[in-house]
């Protein structure tokens, strides 16, 4: 087997004062690199505050070049069923088939004129990889990427449908990290929704990965409203 599998478990703080430090979610996550040059990333996430809590479900997978493929996502929110959905990409389109008691079935077909950079899955460890699949050069180095995700929510909280966004990313360099998951080299970037197209003023985003292929989510923080901080807990490749 030519396989190769990196696996590792990502804790969720709050840094609002009033709960400082304390977890307010966590994430488990597996990358199955496989022989033919394809991906596919599993990753199961909690989310317990604030109110109300949100789990989420994903598989998702990749092909060689690193453009999605398909993926299926789950989404129980507080102890009810949220909605889950499948997605397919193909040449020049996406599909969606998706379910959810607020929402009813749901078949959605779009059509793709221009190139796409990712699918935002939302979990921690996702936004990380898809940093990670595009070329970066200078520090500095700003860019605008075009998305879709399966819910425009900051917390990803709805029944999962496309959505299209754009949203800008920095590459600020290579640092050295240490992690409770241990030390590393990364590159650091930042996240800035600040066009008309983006998630709602999703506040500022900054987050470090392995300086490596595998680009694996080390730690980051969201700032504005949110107030969270997140960090690779365990490692194993």
């Amino acid at each position: 087997m030519s396989r190769r599998n990196v696996e590792g478990r990502i804790l969720y703080t709050s840094k609002k004062p009033e709960r400082l430090d304390q977890e307010r979610g966590r994430e488990s996550f597996l990358f199955t690199h496989h022989g033919d040059g394809s991906t596919t990333l599993r990753a199961h996430c909690e989310i317990d505050e604030p109110d109300p809590s949100v789990m989420r479900d994903v598989v998702y997978g990749l092909d060689a070049p690193g453009r999605p493929a398909e993926g299926a996502i789950r989404r129980p929110g507080g102890d009810r069923f949220m909605g889950s959905g499948w997605f397919r990409f193909g040449e020049g389109l996406i599909e969606c088939e998706s379910y959810g008691p607020s929402i009813g079935r749901v078949s959605q077909r779009v059509e793709l004129h221009q190139r796409l950079d990712g699918f935002g899955t939302h979990p921690i460890v996702a936004d990380g990889f898809l940093l990670s699949r595009q070329a970066w050069s200078t520090p500095g180095e700003r860019r605008t990427l075009r998305l879709y995700l399966p819910s425009p929510d900051h917390r990803g909280a709805t029944p999962p449908f496309l959505a299209k966004v754009e949203i800008d990313a920095v590459f600020l360099g290579r640092e050295r990290v240490h992690v409770a998951a241990g030390a590393y080299n990364a590159r650091r970037f930042q996240f800035l929704d600040e066009g008309e197209n983006g998630m709602g003023q999703h506040p500022p985003y900054e987050l470090w990965i392995t300086d490596d292929a595998d680009g694996v989510f080390l730690q980051g923080g969201v700032g504005g409203y949110m107030m969270t901080w997140y960090e690779l807990m365990e490692l194993r490749r």
